[in-house]
Formats: structure tokens, C-alpha cells, sequence
């Protein structure tokens, strides 16, 4: 998306890096290179990031997305219409039964992450902290694909499903789900929470997480123009969730999205820039 406006809209030259968060937070932390990273997941790599403003390469431009990124346990909509009791986690042992494990009857199910997740660690920890192993057993899908087939495969059925997701995702905006009710968030609990041997887990929420569009310092003078936009290029999980769900279905590509995007969400990107800037990007990516 920020090619496509940067490009037709202001006229830049845009490479595309792919590139994973720690190798880009350190890189431009470093040499102060790429220019932008529009998607800094800040819980992954918050020393490199501490490091790179202390000495002035690197600054934030902006929230990736308004509301912050989003964790926690999750059930179809339906589910919930169909259970008005089940609000909370808490409430789970309660209705055992709605999501009995196919294996073992006399427990539900709660679908994990994949093995070597970090929130793998994490909800085997909120497990022992909620006193779930009576009342549920703790199912890992073994990869992320069959993860999504696991939940993908529910929601189509219509069948009660427990499990752990995030977003934006393609799966937060293909199906409707709710989530469920967790104590407050807390920052030491969370912490021990992440490590495999924490002694005494706490029973808590999910931290939102932070993900900014960064951009190199120097950007601020080499090209004001781009810097003054990054600053106010942001959309919410709701927007991020629906795109990520069409180009999953689409099978459509990056820039196909990124078009898609122009089209359906004029009201959105316009207030970004200029109407004369406006005017070239739908010009320019052939909108119309």
C-alpha cells in the first residue's frame, strides 16, 4: 500500500525488502537502512528499537494499526449466541462438554499454537494458571496450517471450537468470532507467563500489542514529504482483518491487495494525503 501511494503519489523510486522484524529493527538501527518498515512488531525485538532511538537512526512514524494488535482465546459467534453463560475463560470447565475432545469425551478441547510458537509457552501457562487440566485438554494443531484447518473447519461446520488466535489475520476476517473474558493484563505476570519454567503462571490477559511503521531518522530530511505522510498512514484490525481475508481468498498477490485496498477504502487512505496526491494515485494505479 505505502508503494503503491509513494509511488504514484509522490513519485518515488520503492524498492521492496522482504524482511523479518529483528533483521529490519537491527538494520535500521544500525546503517539506517531500509528507509521505512511499515509493519514493527515491537514485543519481538524492543531492545533493538530502544537502541536505534537512543542514538537518533530510527523513529517512529506512526501506528501500524489504530487499536494495537490483538491476542487472546477465542469462539465462534454462534457459540457464544448459543451458551449466553460463557463469557469468561473462567467459565470453560462449565461447558465441558460443548467442546468435547474427540479423543477423550470426558474433557474439551482447546485448540494451541504449533510447537516453538512463543504463545505455545504462553497458553500452556495460562492453562496451569486457570486450573484447565481437570476440564480440558491442551490440543497443539501441529503447525500453523492446521491450525487454521482446525478452526477453518469448525466454523464451516458450525461445530463449538475453543482456541487461540490473533490479529489482524485472514481468519479474524473470515469468520466471527468472540473472545473470551480474561483478568486484567499484567506486565511481571505476562512476563513469567513467556518462559517455560515460570513457577507460578498468572491467570491474566494479553498484552496489545504494539506495531509501528518505523522509518530512519534521516528521512525526516531527506523527504519531508514522505516523512509528514507516514506519520498518518494507519487503519484499524477491522480494515486489516477484511483485506488479509480477501487476498487469502482472492489468492491474490501483495500488490493486488494493495489495489483493492485503494479501491474499496477511498474514505480511509484519502485522508493520508492531498487531494492533488489522491488524484495521482488513482491515476496512477489505474483506480478507476
Amino acid at each position: 500500500i505505502h508503494a503503491t501511494i509513494l509511488g504514484a503519489g509522490y513519485g518515488c523510486s520503492i524498492e521492496l525488502v522482504p524482511g523479518d522484524t529483528v533483521p529490519t529493527a537491527t538494520s535500521m538501527a544500525t546503517k539506517g537502512k531500509p528507509d521505512i518498515a511499515p509493519e514493527f512488531w515491537l514485543n519481538s525485538a524492543k531492545p533493538i528499537w530502544d537502541k536505534g532511538v537512543s542514538t537518533g537512526t530510527v523513529s517512529k512514524a506512526a501506528n501500524t494499526f489504530t487499536d494495537g494488535a490483538v491476542e487472546g482465546w477465542w469462539i465462534p459467534r454462534y457459540v457464544a449466541e448459543a451458551n449466553p453463560g460463557l463469557k469468561s475463560v473462567t467459565d470453560l470447565p462449565t461447558y465441558k462438554k460443548v467442546f468435547a475432545d474427540p479423543d477423550d469425551p470426558s474433557k474439551g478441547r482447546f485448540y494451541t499454537c504449533p510447537p516453538g510458537w512463543g504463545c505455545e509457552i504462553v497458553n500452556s501457562n495460562l492453562f496451569k494458571a486457570f486450573g484447565l487440566s481437570a476440564s480440558f485438554n491442551l490440543f497443539s494443531p501441529g503447525s500453523g496450517a492446521n491450525l487454521n484447518a482446525s478452526i477453518a473447519r469448525g466454523f464451516k461446520r458450525k461445530k463449538p471450537i475453543v482456541f487461540y488466535y490473533w490479529g489482524p489475520s485472514a481468519i479474524m476476517g473470515k469468520f466471527d468470532m468472540v473472545k473470551l473474558d480474561m483478568p486484567e493484563y499484567n506486565a511481571a505476570g505476562h512476563k513469567c507467563n513467556q518462559d517455560k519454567k515460570c513457577a507460578t503462571p498468572y491467570a491474566g490477559g494479553f498484552p496489545s500489542a504494539k506495531v509501528y511503521t518505523i522509518m530512519a531518522t534521516s528521512l525526516n530530511a531527506k523527504a519531508p514529504a514522505v516523512s509528514a505522510y507516514l506519520k498518518k498512514a494507519s487503519i484499524d484490525n477491522a480494515i486489516a482483518n477484511k483485506l488479509l481475508a480477501w487476498g487469502d481468498e482472492n489468492k491474490a498477490t501483495a500488490k493486488d491487495v494493495a489495489v483493492h485496498f485503494l479501491k474499496t477504502e477511498e474514505a480511509v487512505w484519502t485522508k493520508w494525503v492531498s487531494k492533488e496526491v489522491a488524484a495521482k494515485v488513482k491515476a496512477g494505479a489505474a483506480l478507476n
